[in-house]
């Protein structure tokens, strides 16, 4: 059966359990909470509905699984196509050309990019698979939708195979500005791919004029409408990703490419549930007993040099020299989970970590008191939620970030009576998003410190109005909320919304 939404992402949309037997065993998400959750929420929203990803498989042309298995679940029913992809041609098209090539670029650091190791014809080929897949599975009338820069080449390979298809396109990432982006040799080929979309979806609108001028660098692409930006992605107190006229569509070849700006939240309800649930008041009281008199920030990110970990360290290292008075008195739990384990760049990152946190524990630490918490592996997010609940602080500080969803579960999970204190980076795109919090400069020393002493002195009146606006400015961007206006781009291209009038 053709399906009417293809959602064509890398990661397969369910757990593996692997039995002592050998069987494999296709486990639901656990929790309805981040991108995959929110993906598959759009599943059952359609008539039938298909995902595609890859999955390893040491012969290819002989996998030994289903290339397609049909899944029902509580997201509905739907079909799943697994791309069968070799770890040579996973670690060349994932690990090095996405990561070490197109990462570093997304994110401004242009020192950390590696262009000699890129298979650009390997690239090519597995994007062609999944642009074959997901033509495979779409009726006349679907809306193909692909997710994120590992797949820039699907939408133009779709394009040649499904010519009237409606494709839609999803950034998770930053995109840059043409100095930063026109550093990747194939920039005018991924360019030219992305306007073969309908439409191409950002989170916050200074992705989607970087994206406009990207389009203007390399093609005759032309801005065919902008508007005001909407109020509430405009803050009163500037951030440094700040836009006030926000890019609608591109014209380009005769075609009008729709641009969607539509910021992913994080699943607001159930976060609130969990909060309020007796087993995480209890954990909540555990971690309060634990921590005595002593106030708790807590930062929780993975281990990736854009995240602004090494600098968290650095800045509360700062703090224990120059204020001696809150030694004893204050305690860092960083959660920094690792990722691509086998990059050295990660390797690099994640050492420095540890070094960082030994030589903290090892200076002001004590028997009583070890001023910093290290945690490497991911946390449960009922547990999360405790953590959250019962710190003072959250302090999220990375140097680029597409969006950052944990500084908005953070302000979910509060309560009235004890509110925390949010720091957050104005270089995380939630920052365009979220009032109340305290912005920081993460690559100021002076600002960094500034912002951990005001959010620990600050007083129960100011840490409840500020936590109020952010709690308010979280509930407009509810991964609901994206789903509605996302359902509502797709039923617009069907109606031919991208289309040239005359």
């Amino acid at each position: 059966m053709k399906s009417d939404l293809v959602i064509v992402y890398h990661r397969q949309p369910y757990e593996e359990v692997e039995h002592e037997d050998g069987t494999v065993e296709l486990v639901e998400n656990k929790s309805p909470n981040g991108i995959v959750p929110t993906l598959k929420g759009f599943l059952g929203r359609a008539e039938h509905a298909s995902w595609v990803a890859w999955k390893y498989a040491d012969d290819p042309v002989n996998p030994q699984f289903e290339r397609t298995v049909e899944i029902s679940d509580t997201y509905g029913d739907y079909s799943v196509t697994r791309l069968p992809l070799t770890r040579n041609q996973v670690a060349s098209f994932y690990h090095i050309s996405s990561k070490e090539a197109f990462w570093p670029i997304l994110h401004g650091f242009k020192e950390r990019y590696n262009y000699d190791p890129v298979d650009w014809p390997t690239f090519r080929e597995v994007n062609w698979a999944f642009a074959e897949a997901a033509a495979e599975e779409a009726s006349d009338e679907a809306v193909i939708w692909v997710h994120d820069y590992n797949l820039w080449l699907v939408p133009a390979y779709i394009r040649r195979l499904k010519p009237n298809a409606k494709i839609a396109f999803f950034h998770h990432t930053p995109f840059p500005a043409p100095d930063m982006f026109n550093v990747l040799p194939w920039r005018e080929e991924i360019i030219r791919s992305l306007l073969e979309c309908d439409a191409v979806g950002f989170h916050i609108p200074r992705y989607a004029r970087n994206f406009l001028a990207c389009c203007r660098s390399q093609t005759s692409a032309r801005t065919a409408e902008e508007r005001a930006t909407e109020p509430a992605l405009v803050k009163k107190d500037s951030t440094a990703l700040s836009e006030r006229v926000t890019p609608v569509s591109i014209e380009f070849k005769g075609r009008k490419v729709l641009v969607d700006v539509n910021p992913v939240g994080v699943n607001y309800d159930y976060i609130t549930e969990l909060s309020q649930r007796d087993e995480v008041q209890e954990k909540v009281a555990e971690i309060k007993e634990s921590l005595g008199d002593c106030k708790l920030v807590v930062s929780i990110s993975r281990t990736d040099y854009t995240k602004g970990n090494i600098e968290q360290l650095e800045t509360f290292e700062r703090f224990l020299r120059d204020r001696p008075e809150w030694r004893g008195r204050v305690r860092l739990m960083l959660v920094s989970v690792a990722s691509n384990r086998n990059m050295a760049a990660y390797e690099e990152i994640q050492n420095r970590i540890e070094e960082l946190t030994g030589r903290i524990n090892g200076t002001f630490g004590n028997f009583e008191w070890q001023p910093v918490s290290l945690m490497s592996t991911a946390i449960p997010l009922e547990d999360l939620v405790a953590y959250y609940r019962a710190a003072d602080v959250c302090s999220i500080t990375p140097l680029a970030d597409g969006l950052n969803l944990v500084c908005s579960e953070y302000c979910v999970a509060q309560s009235e009576e004890q509110p925390g204190v949010l720091i957050l980076s104005e270089f995380a795109g939630a920052a365009v998003l979220l009032d109340g919090a305290i912005p920081v400069n993460p690559f100021s020393h002076r600002s960094m410190d500034r912002a951990l002493e005001q959010a620990l002195s600050m007083g129960p009146t100011e840490r409840a109005e500020r936590m109020k606006k952010l709690k308010a400015s979280a509930g407009r961007f509810t991964n609901a909320n994206w789903t509605d206006k996302e359902l509502e781009l797709f039923e617009a291209l069907r109606n031919g919304a991208s289309e040239i009038e005359d």
